[in-house]
């Protein structure tokens, strides 16, 4: 009986995040299935975003700066996320609309374009689809614990360096290709 309650208690918690979520982040609706066009490639999600190498076309279709420039010596840099929260909460992941978009600094002091990411927090993943582990663009996501240095809870992610090459390959997270110019969470 002790284990049917903690269940039935881990079930509400579950369902109470989730509805949470969909409400602090745009009221996106669960559906039965995920939404993915298996038929698209890196080509497709190029021509898809390549209009937010302007930055000030992001801002105005909703990306918002999230965090600090992500870097991690030795091993490469993220770069400056931008992130859609009306695509965050949302279970289906669309490889032509990613929840956030990469920007690295240029010397001038602007950005530069450099990688898409797609994020769904698991909470949200697993009361809609089960304990499957998502994939975008034919690649497993990438489980990340809470705990993690952007404060979210429990997520999958998974970027593609999209306008900048990285010998560590194409779905890798860090780039050792980019830099943060200064302004990164690890000083470089």
């Amino acid at each position: 009986m002790r284990s049917l309650n903690l269940r039935r208690s881990r079930a509400l918690t579950g369902i109470l995040a989730g509805a949470t979520l969909v409400i602090a982040f745009g009221g996106s609706t669960v559906v039965a299935a995920p939404k993915v066009d298996p038929g698209a490639d890196l080509a497709a999600v190029r021509q898809a975003t390549n209009k937010y190498k302007d930055l000030n076309a992001a801002i105005a279709d909703g990306y918002v700066p999230f965090y600090v420039c992500a870097e991690e010596p030795g091993i490469g840099t993220m770069g400056q996320h931008y992130v859609k929260l009306s695509l965050v909460g949302d279970p289906n992941e669309d490889p032509l609309q990613p929840e956030a978009l990469v920007y690295e600094p240029t010397p001038n002091g602007g950005v530069k374009l450099v990688a898409a990411e797609w994020v769904v927090f698991a909470s949200v993943w697993q009361d809609a689809f089960g304990a499957t582990t998502p994939t975008i663009l034919g690649q497993p996501m990438l489980f990340r614990p809470a705990g993690n240095r952007y404060g979210l809870p429990d997520f999958y992610e998974r970027h593609a360096w999209l306008w900048q090459g990285n010998p560590d390959g194409m779905f890798a997270d860090w780039n050792p290709n980019v830099t943060c110019r200064g302004t990164g969470d690890n000083g470089g």
